[in-house]
Parts: C-alpha cells; sequence; structure tokens
C-alpha cells in the first residue's frame, strides 16, 4: 500500500537541514510499514531498533547519551552495521523506551549525517511526559490511507488518477465509479488491515471484523493510560464521539454519570492517543489560525471513518443502501470524510468557523488556508437555501479566497458567487496546501 508520506520521507532524506524524524500516529496506521519499506527501498541498509520487542536494548540509554557510543552498542545488540549516510536506523515503539526519546537531541548534535527515525503507539503519552529535545527533532503524522491512497490500494490506479488530479468536470461515467467507490470507502475506512481483509475476498463483512478487533485492540490501550482517567469513562467517550461529528463538543453530552471534568480529561487523553482529532473554532480575519484557535469552541472527529462507522452503532445494511452520500447517517459520514481528507491536505492543520450572535448562530464546517488565503468549505447539498452561514462568511471576510461546496452532484464553478460546487471525493485535491 504505497503512501502520500513516502515524498515526504524522500524530502527528508535529502534534506541540508535535516533532523532526527518522528513519526506521529495512531496505533495501525501502518507507521512500521511505511518506514520499514522506505529504508529497504532508499538506503543500502536498515537498521530497526524495536524497543518493546528487545527490552535490553533500553539498557543502553541508562547512562551517559553519547550518541556515538550509543551507535557502537547498538551495532553489537543488533549485529548489523550501522553506517551514517547510507544506513537508515529505525527506533520502533520508541515510547517504550523513554529515554532514547531525549537522546534523539545529541544524535543531532553529535551525528547529524545519521538517518534516523523514530515512531511509536501512544507516543503522545511518552512525548508528554519525556524530556523532550525541543528544536532537535522534526515530525510527520501519518493518518489512515486517504481515499487517493485506499483506491490505489485496491488497484485502481486511473481512479486515484482522477481524485488527486486538478478539479474540474468529469464524464457521468467516471463520476458514477467515483461515487460508488466512495461509498464503499464510507464503510471499509482507512485502516491497512481492514483494507487488506477487503481485497483478499472482496468482502466488506470481513473488513468489519477488522474493524472490531482495532477496537478492541484500542480498548485494551486505555488500561496503559488509566492512571489519568477512568478507562470506563474513556470507553464512553469513546464511543460517543463517534456520534458526535460534525457538532461542537459539550463535554456533559459525551457521557451520563460523569462530571465535566472527568470528561475532558477522557477527551483530551484519546486526542493524545491520536484516536480523535479536536477541531477548533479560528477567527479566520488572519493567518496563521492557529493563532486564534479557541481552547472552548470545538468540534472533532474520528481517526477513521470506517471505525466511526463500527462505534456509532448504525445499521450498515441501511445506509448503505441510501444512493445520497449526504444522507448517509444523517451527513455525519462525509463530514468525517471531509475533515480526514483535508487533515492530510492540510498538512495536519484543520479549523472551523464559528459565529455566535445574540440574534443568531453561523458556523462554517472548516477552513482551508491556501496561496495564502483562507477559504470556507462547507459539506451541503448544494441548495441555496441551505448556504446562509456561507454566504454570511463570505460577506463578512471579503478578502478571504472562494468558497469550496463538497455535496453530492458535479463540479460547477460560480465565479461570481465566488463559490465552487465540488464532488466529495475531490476534497484531497481540492484542498490541498501549495
Amino acid at each position: 500500500m504505497r503512501r502520500f508520506i513516502e515524498h515526504d520521507l524522500k524530502r527528508w532524506k535529502t534534506s541540508s537541514h535535516r533532523k532526527p524524524l518522528i513519526i506521529r500516529g495512531a496505533r495501525q496506521v501502518g507507521k512500521t510499514w511505511s518506514i520499514t519499506t522506505f529504508g529497504q527501498e532508499h538506503f543500502d541498509s536498515l537498521v530497526l531498533a524495536d524497543f518493546e520487542r528487545n527490552r535490553r536494548l533500553s539498557r543502553l540509554f541508562d547512562g551517559d547519551l553519547d550518541a556515538r557510543n550509543i551507535l557502537s552498542d547498538l551495532e553489537v545488540m543488533l549485529q548489523q552495521k550501522i553506517i551514517p549516510g547510507k544506513t537508515l536506523l529505525f527506533f520502533d515503539e520508541i515510547q517504550a523506551c523513554p529515554r532514547a526519546i531525549t537522546a534523539l537531541r545529541y544524535f543531532y548534535e553529535e551525528l547529524p549525517e545519521l538517518h534516523l527515525i523514530a515512531a511509536g503507539s501512544l507516543l503522545e503519552f511518552a512525548l508528554d511526559e519525556s524530556s523532550f529535545p525541543v528544536g532537535r527533532v522534526q515530525f510527520l503524522t501519518l493518518y489512515p490511507l486517504c481515499f487517493a491512497e485506499y483506491l490505489e490500494a485496491i488497484g485502481n490506479s486511473p481512479a486515484a488518477s482522477a481524485v488527486v488530479g486538478e478539479p474540474a468536470v468529469l464524464s457521468p461515467a467516471v463520476h458514477s465509479v467515483l461515487r460508488e467507490e466512495l461509498k464503499r470507502y464510507f464503510f471499509i475506512g482507512g485502516m491497512p488491515a481492514a483494507i487488506r481483509a477487503y481485497l483478499e475476498h472482496r468482502s466488506m463483512r470481513d473488513a468489519f471484523e477488522v474493524q472490531q478487533d482495532i477496537v478492541e485492540s484500542y480498548r485494551m490501550d486505555f488500561a496503559k493510560y488509566s492512571i489519568r482517567v477512568d478507562r470506563y469513562c474513556l470507553d464512553t467517550v469513546f464511543i460517543s464521539m463517534a456520534q458526535q461529528v460534525g457538532k461542537q463538543i459539550k463535554y456533559a453530552r459525551l457521557g451520563e454519570g460523569y462530571s465535566n471534568p472527568t470528561l475532558k480529561k477522557a477527551f483530551e487523553a484519546l486526542c493524545l492517543a491520536q484516536v480523535i482529532r479536536k477541531i477548533p473554532a479560528a477567527d479566520p480575519s488572519g493567518l496563521p489560525l492557529g493563532a486564534t484557535a479557541s481552547a472552548k469552541t470545538f468540534k472533532a472527529l474520528m481517526l477513521d471513518i470506517g471505525l466511526m462507522r463500527y462505534l456509532s452503532g448504525m445499521p450498515a445494511d441501511i445506509e448503505y443502501a441510501k444512493d445520497d452520500l449526504l444522507a448517509i447517517y444523517r451527513g455525519a459520514m462525509a463530514e468525517q470524510f471531509v475533515g480526514q481528507e483535508m487533515l492530510v491536505a492540510q498538512e495536519n492543520d484543520l479549523y472551523y468557523w464559528n459565529r455566535q450572535a445574540k440574534s443568531s448562530t453561523a458556523e462554517i464546517d472548516y477552513l482551508a488556508v491556501m496561496n495564502g488565503l483562507v477559504h470556507p468549505v462547507e459539506v451541503k447539498s448544494g441548495s441555496s437555501g441551505s448556504l446562509k452561514s456561507l454566504h454570511l462568511f463570505l460577506h463578512t471576510y471579503p478578502a478571504c479566497g472562494k468558497a469550496l461546496v463538497f455535496s453530492d452532484r458535479e463540479y460547477a464553478d460560480l465565479p461570481e458567487q465566488k463559490i465552487t460546487f465540488l464532488p466529495l471525493y475531490s476534497v484531497f485535491a481540492a484542498t490541498r496546501r501549495t
């Protein structure tokens, strides 16, 4: 399964300002496979140090963190030669050795010619608690497969090319094919194991069983950070979030029988685990959007649309039978999809707009930053009567970029209204940062 992150890894490899790289991402999104494949294909050798499977490696970091001494000891322990400039050194499951995270600073300072990548599950908790080498490392985030990556994985490269190409009017036949594949993706999702299960027998039921296994493995992980919050509260919030996509988050709605502070801690723990993603409201009048991100007004996305389907408990047969993609699970699936694609296209920065006034409220689903302009993004059926918030936004912020409305209809550009209607499958191409 080829991943877009390979392009970022190639740039990192050849950069003159390269630092040790930490790959972020939730469990089972494909971090280990992506890094090992990259190492095997683009270096003379790959040396893997798995701190979870080989606990003895952690002892190498107990004393002084001299990078050259550690490298020499790793060669002995792993019985492999590590040649800076020719070898990719991969620290997998690095969260099992917090001192190795601290040591990344010294690898950067003492062995800048060495290519070093680190990754792990529940890594954010280790980063939060360890002596972190600020300014001495770089980060990349790996998400589940986006729609274009999914199309490549199932062997439909022409469809993938159409999805990542410049949005334009496509033939009715191609439009129909992409819609059908997108509906299937809504239910299979982008977790690599679920896609592999589907491909083996072309059975969505097989993918559903894998989704159940993944969710259960996440629940088992809850015990690892239950010192932060009640694990049962974590489970309650995890399930509830699948039903809250597209809605402003109010902690009291996430679980009965728990106080708001307890629910907040559970929500924040799930964000750290990267199984949900917080999307703050922001002021679109200036950049960067993160400078005005609200701490109190926010929405959230699930990690993966397929896992969202499973956790929501929606009747798959009834929802899959619906022809309108915007009608599936009352439009929440479409909003999850657009947000999930935009996280990749917007390079991990995603916000929305929320206007609270005495007389009325208004909201724009997402904000996309492209070519120095903020573009309002809506997920709608496309009827003019349903775009009141969008027209208010365009009137309030006349210096913003054109509005992008994703719907189940085909491409249509309305320059006089400063609005472009686009099919859902073109989200990544239409919102990609340039």
